[in-house]
């Protein structure tokens, strides 16, 4: 044991003495900034990865908020539950969410190469469904997004919506992933065709109509060209698949219950043809900026029935074009602005009813000659029928604008007004299919029947921020349905949302959200 000792002491003292000795021809201890240098080249932010010549950046926030009257943080009180108005819809909403974003760029003899990455992590409430059962049952629904999709009738079923992590409980959601090198833009970036405030021209409020918004990004491969003088144009090639399909509906399918849901019929898109083709010009200067955008969407259906000796319809070339305008420096402040947008669309629905807002409707409300009231809606690309040897296709057609008006009150207040407006039009084709003699619609009690359709939408936000990059908010959102359908209809209800079978009144409908937020960026 002495041996041991005498062995363990003798080594701890051999290695303070050799540690000593190395101390002693050592500098002094230098600085931190001289480990971790600072990038100057492309901002504030940046520092160099050490041991290489590449500039990182670390960004991102931390938010925390509650949608009032509403089963969704993004969107109305539509759909199942949120709009049946019942005791299964909820009164509020909340979700906390961490954004995370990494920025890197590199000085290369051909230009900067740049990557981008934003993910969130998110956790959102969830709601109650009916079962349908005798004894009042519920089904807790982590999915309770609004039905942007158009594929299923929003009051069968509920649909999850890809780009805001909607489910209750942990989610993952990946916004932006590309690399920039060139003029060229490579993976899932906000689309060309958008306004630079995409779904936000003064509000926090996610579901505006009037326009396209791509706020999560979307996959593309992308070439910018820049003139100078503040003038830029671009052509992309962009997925379709994920954001730009408001559906090929076959109105062979379509019934009172689906109508009631916000769907026209059954939905029977293909796979994926050809990318969405989008060319943009944007003049950006001091006075504020303009912009103008054209896209073309390809309609692609798969069969007119289960199998593929049933036919098909031919594809069918949808488009979109828009103009947005941007105003700074007005005398009613000093950071003061007006944005406006608006676009008109043959077959390619998502660019003004953009994918956060949707295009599928159902809402329930009161009646003074009915059990209750309904207002449904629905906006495809186009629809078809497989009735009769099945025919084309037939876009539907559609036109909007929305904008808002920010004023800064001091450094720490400011408020924006805003609205939207999108109205969506059917032809020949559907509505002699839903309405015409022996249509889906042309019903006892139904005194007009029009699946036309227009949504109207009005708010105010007001923003404080006590100190810098912590900002607390308010945001107030009227939506209202104006649907073309009057009389009244026997409706055989619906479990999922309690709704009994009854008689009830068609009628045009509202929705009145609050959505309060606290937001911390870094």
């Amino acid at each position: 044991m002495k041996l041991v000792k005498s062995l363990l002491l003798g080594s701890a003292a051999g290695l303070i003495a050799v540690g000593g000795a190395q101390a002693a021809d050592l500098p002094v201890k230098a600085k931190a900034v001289e480990y971790v240098k600072i990038c100057s080249l492309y901002g504030a932010g940046f520092y160099y990865i050490p041991g290489t010549d590449t500039c990182i950046k670390l960004g991102g926030y931390l938010r925390a908020e509650v949608a009032l009257g509403t089963n969704s943080v993004y969107g109305i009180a539509n759909g199942s539950p949120a709009g049946a108005h019942n005791r299964l819809s909820n009164y509020y909403t909340a979700r906390a969410r961490e954004d995370l974003n990494i920025d890197t760029r590199t000085a290369t003899e051909y230009g900067v190469v740049r990557t981008f990455f934003d993910a969130t992590f998110s956790w959102t409430t969830g709601g109650y469904q009916g079962t349908g059962s005798a004894f009042g049952g519920t089904a807790y629904s982590s999915t309770v997004a609004l039905n942007t999709s158009g594929a299923t009738p929003a009051l069968v079923g509920t649909t999850i919506n890809p780009t805001d992590g909607g489910t209750s409980g942990g989610s993952l959601g990946v916004y932006y992933a590309f690399i920039q090198f060139a003029g060229f833009t490579m993976g899932k970036a906000v689309s060309q065709f958008d306004a630079p405030w995409t779904n936000y021209p003064g509000n926090n409020f996610d579901g505006l109509v009037g326009g396209s918004g791509t706020v999560t990004g979307v996959n593309q491969f992308s070439y910018t060209a820049d003139f100078g003088q503040g003038v830029t144009a671009a052509f992309s090639a962009e997925d379709a698949t994920a954001y730009y399909q408001a559906g090929n509906v076959n109105l062979a399918g379509a019934t009172v219950a689906g109508l009631v849901g916000g769907t026209s019929g059954i939905n029977a898109i293909g796979g994926s043809r050809s990318p969405n083709l989008v060319g943009m010009v944007r003049v950006d200067q001091a006075w504020g900026l303009f912009q103008a955008s054209v896209a073309a969407h390809d309609n692609h259906v798969a069969y007119y029935g289960a199998t593929e000796p049933t036919g098909h319809p031919d594809d069918k070339w949808g488009w979109a074009v828009q103009l947005a305008l941007s105003i700074k420096n007005i005398p009613t402040g000093a950071g003061d602005v007006i944005n406006i947008q608006g676009v008109y669309t043959d077959g390619a629905t998502r660019y003004n009813f953009q994918n956060l807002a949707g295009s599928s409707y159902s809402i329930f409300g009161s009646s003074g000659i009915a059990y209750q009231s309904v207002g449904f809606a629905f906006a495809p690309d186009t629809v078809f029928t497989s009735a009769g040897g099945g025919s084309q296709q037939e876009t539907v057609k559609t036109w909007g604008f929305r904008g808002a008006y920010t004023h800064n009150w001091d450094p720490y207040w400011n408020t924006a007004i805003y609205g939207a407006y999108a109205q969506a039009q059917y032809g020949s084709l559907a509505k002699t299919s839903l309405c015409g003699v022996g249509g889906t619609f042309a019903v006892a009690g139904v005194t007009s029947c029009n699946p036309d359709f227009a949504i109207g939408q009005v708010g105010i936000i007001t923003r404080w921020t006590p100190v810098k990059n912590l900002t607390f908010s308010a945001d107030l959102n009227w939506t209202h349905l104006d649907q073309k359908f009057a009389g009244t209809f026997a409706y055989a209800g619906a479990g999922a949302i309690a709704k009994p079978a009854a008689v009830y009144e068609l009628k045009d409908q509202d929705s009145i959200t609050l959505l309060l937020r606290a937001q911390r960026n870094w």
